[in-house]
């Protein structure tokens, strides 16, 4: 295990935090220290991140830990500060309980409809319809890319999940799981019902039609990554060729996959919440068919540590990004792999100026840099705990950051950059008339 920060890798993680955070205008006066005009909270942040990439083996605890040392810091220097009014809210501040809530229920809730599916018995059958080369790897991606289009992400990566564990034999190459998390977060990148950033950019008001072009750098990322994710699969591990006989599909626990992904698209376009919807389903489908509980077990470490670490980036202080720009955007990209996309959206939503398309493509896409840049690689994790290493995720998963480049520039070149007016109206309290005092008679 590397214990140094001799490694180009981790001197470039602190470079990029230490270039970006001077670069967000910070909030309000306090007395946090600071070092380099980089505030305490982003330098504790850093610290956490760089603490994850190290020891990967203790990922629940270093999220743990950076999160109390960041509540410690806000407690000590900010002298407003409430962790109760952040998570409920205040006036004028919208809490996160939402969003994490939300979260935690989607992460457990996909772990049961991910085992619904491998006990199903489909994954089995599949290699009758899937070529025996690295094609089938690439049909394997295509498939949760479209997935992902109508599917929240993290139910699109621990399907392509499941699949990849019994079609490869148990032998699936870290290159390839980054591709998987990848695939999910493309597909979604476009669609305002595929990932939680576009669903954020629809019931905030911007027009659905609006996304829609993130497709196109969505589209030739898939070519680029999927083709060599699948070369490095097929060399690790072959396609099994044959589906073993006498398997027997147990449609029943299919018919309550299907029914919880309805419910989740349900709750997702009527409540913006689609854990609810996921959860309704498992519970009514527990009647039907035997519930693989144990896999809340097995889930509850890695839901922890995004919950910590979403928790501890949505205390960072950043009250606005720099001016609304193509060349903004694409920095976001590199940014959502090490901080959460949320209040990143949030944000861009509130200063408008942006291409939403090309925007939902870099803060959707770009998390699949890091295994723990997006929650759908937080969830493919749980089942896949060899991934949980930032260094060979990006020594196998280069590919990924590559085509988040040249798809980014190829959407500038084809569509361009048109930026949005604001999609809602800003209302500024007129100031009170002048009256002239009387003049003494």
């Amino acid at each position: 295990m590397i214990t140094t920060l001799s490694h180009p890798w981790h001197r470039g993680l602190l470079l990029l935090v230490g270039l970006l955070a001077p670069g967000f205008a910070l909030a309000a006066e306090s007395h946090m220290p600071a070092l380099g005009g980089i505030r305490l909270e982003f330098i504790l942040f850093a610290a956490t991140l760089l603490g994850v990439a190290l020891f990967h083996h203790y990922t629940m605890w270093i999220s743990l830990g950076g999160l109390a040392a960041v509540l410690i810091s806000k407690y000590l220097f900010v002298d407003d500060f409430s962790l109760l009014h952040h998570l409920l809210g205040s006036a004028g501040h919208e809490g996160e309980w939402r969003v994490l809530l939300n979260l935690i229920g989607l992460l457990f809730g996909f772990a049961i409809l991910a085992k619904h599916f491998e006990e199903s018995e489909l994954p089995q059958i599949l290699p009758k319809y899937l070529p025996n080369d690295w094609k089938g790897g690439f049909v394997l991606l295509v498939m949760i890319f479209v997935i992902s289009a109508f599917l929240d992400n993290i139910a699109a990566a621990m399907i392509g999940g499941a699949i990849a564990f019994v079609v490869f034999n148990k032998r699936v190459h870290i290159g390839y799981l980054a591709a998987i998390v990848a695939a999910s977060n493309a597909g979604g990148s476009g669609s305002v019902v595929g990932d939680t950033t576009t669903t954020l950019m629809w019931i905030d008001g911007v027009n659905p039609l609006h996304v829609l072009h993130a497709y196109v750098a969505a589209g030739v990322a898939l070519v680029l990554f999927g083709l060599v994710a699948s070369f490095q699969q097929d060399k690790y591990q072959r396609i099994v060729k044959d589906a073993p006989v006498g398997i027997a599909i147990e449609w029943h626990r299919l018919a309550v996959v299907g029914f919880i992904l309805v419910m989740a698209i349900a709750t997702n376009y009527f409540l913006d919440f689609p854990a609810i919807g996921v959860w309704v389903a498992i519970l009514l489908g527990a009647l039907v068919v035997k519930t693989p509980w144990q896999e809340l077990k097995n889930a509850t470490g890695g839901t922890i540590f995004l919950m910590g670490l979403v928790t501890c980036a949505s205390l960072m202080p950043v009250d606005e990004l720099p001016p609304a720009s193509w060349l903004t955007t694409f920095f976001l990209g590199f940014v959502s792999a090490v901080f959460d996309n949320i209040p990143l959206t949030k944000l861009c939503l509130e200063q408008g100026g942006y291409d939403w398309g090309v925007l939902a493509y870099a803060v959707g896409f770009g998390g699949s840099m890091l295994w723990f840049g997006s929650s759908a690689g937080v969830a493919l994790s749980n089942m896949y705990p060899e991934s949980r290493s930032a260094v060979q995720w990006v020594r196998h998963g280069w590919h990924v950051p590559v085509a988040y480049v040249v798809s980014f520039f190829v959407m500038l070149a084809l569509v361009g950059w048109e930026p949005h007016a604001p999609h809602k109206e800003t209302f500024v309290e007129a100031p009170a008339p002048v009256v002239a005092a009387p003049s003494a008679s």
